[in-house]
């Protein structure tokens, strides 16, 4: 199994989102970066440390859903239904890594986002 396989399949096999958060955490940790054609890859130098990366998604939430990456040089909030960056500051090298666990963790997020909406929440469920 390939490093990028394995990544994918903690990223699926995640049941919290904190689970969630340490496959990104380790991507931007790790010292990986996304080619052009959208793969994977092994940089082989540490950047710098992402201790305390979090992703969270609020039950009382405003439109569009959405979920927020917090670390340390990371925070930014990105829509669950594109990825697009609605606010903060994140490096082009961090942006691609989230867009990169993103793709693969969409669904997983959904399911989060689903999870937590209380019946008087102004944004409902994703549907699915």
């Amino acid at each position: 199994m390939s490093l990028e396989e394995s990544i994918i399949n903690a990223i699926r096999r995640a049941t919290t989102l904190d689970e969630l958060a340490l496959t990104l955490e380790h991507l931007i940790d790790g010292g990986f970066a996304v080619w052009s054609d959208g793969s994977l890859y092994e940089t082989r130098q540490l950047v710098g440390r992402a201790r305390g990366l979090r992703i969270e998604i609020y039950p009382r939430e405003h439109p569009p859903p959405h979920f927020h990456v917090r670390g340390p040089g990371v925070r930014g909030s990105f829509t669950i239904e594109d990825c697009r960056l609605l606010e903060g500051s994140i490096s082009g090298r961090d942006r691609a890594l989230v867009q990169w666990w993103y793709g693969h963790g969409r669904m997983r997020l959904i399911e989060f986002w689903n999870a937590t909406r209380p019946s008087d929440c102004p944004v409902g469920p994703i549907p699915t």
